[in-house]
């Protein structure tokens, strides 16, 4: 039996990881579970700890490890800690001698792509057999690349095996938001209900409901979600960059918004964005500035 499968023993804690409930994965009561299931919670643990932070305590505790998902771990633990060649050189030895691994495919896949090695990254991945987490990573990837078209294509066909898993339902209103139009809404009902629901409420879910609002012309819905998500999670970078982006698109000044994002990621995407936006409209002005004569 699939023990990610709806009548699987880890449907419950795999969906805590996948809904960003990463405290929920880490305090999960695993003494029921089957020892081959053992090594399974374990990555799924460690790296919800990476997300949450300890990644030092994650790479400390996977240190010396045989087994070449605990190594792939290691690596995702690397990379959090600004060690990004390090983790990618690790990596690319794992793929060359456990690219069958559906850990290392996952893991890896997740390592080089943050390294910007899509290529590299869809290889590893195109190797699974049958993982709904490889596909749902092989439809971001193909997200980031602006090919919604593989995405879709990847997506859809998942769902002809996958059903009504909720990793298919998230992939779809990812490739839902990106696709836009009515998309929005169906995207929208999927993770209104992830995020309001106590059980699954999350960070993630909760900024994912404010973006869909956003693009479907909700300002103050979307204000109320991440109002949510920032009251638990303070310092959650997605959160004040979607505020960031609220409140740029309501017209309201941003300005302490902005501040609070450079202290929390001075190096988010977003911010980079918008210093290199800033810098060719200052080159563009530059070149119709006034000229006045002696």
């Amino acid at each position: 039996m699939d023990p990610y499968s709806a009548e699987g023993e880890l449907i419950n804690i795999h969906n805590h990881f996948h809904q960003a409930q990463y405290q929920e994965v880490v305090d999960f009561d695993t003494s029921s579970f089957s020892p081959e299931n053992e090594l399974p919670t374990r990555l799924l643990v460690l790296r919800s700890r990476i997300a949450l932070g300890q990644a030092q305590e994650v790479l400390a505790d996977v240190k010396g490890a045989s087994e070449p998902e605990l190594q792939a771990v290691g690596a995702l633990a690397e990379q959090s800690l600004g060690k990004s060649d390090a983790a990618v050189a690790v990596i690319e030895k794992l793929a060359a001698s456990h690219a069958d691994n559906v850990a290392v495919q996952i893991i890896g896949g997740t390592v080089l792509q943050a390294a910007g090695k899509s290529e590299e990254a869809l290889a590893l991945l195109s190797q699974h057999q049958g993982s709904l987490d490889a596909v749902a990573l092989i439809a971001q990837i193909h997200l980031q690349q602006n090919r919604t078209d593989l995405a879709i294509k990847e997506v859809t066909a998942a769902r002809r095996w996958a059903q009504d898993s909720l990793l298919v339902n998230l992939a779809e209103s990812w490739v839902g938001v990106r696709v836009g139009g009515e998309k929005y809404q169906q995207a929208f009902y999927v993770f209104e209900e992830l995020a309001q629901a106590p059980a699954t409420s999350s960070v993630g879910s909760l900024v994912a409901q404010a973006v869909c609002e956003l693009h479907l012309g909700r300002t103050e819905e979307a204000q109320a979600a991440l109002d949510q998500a920032i009251q638990k999670a303070p310092e959650s970078a997605d959160a004040i960059a979607n505020l960031l982006v609220l409140k740029v698109v309501s017209g309201a000044n941003s300005d302490d918004v902005t501040a609070s994002l450079k202290k929390v990621a001075p190096k988010h995407q977003l911010l980079v964005d918008l210093e290199e936006k800033s810098a060719a409209f200052d080159a563009a002005a530059s070149k119709y500035a006034p000229k006045v004569a002696a």
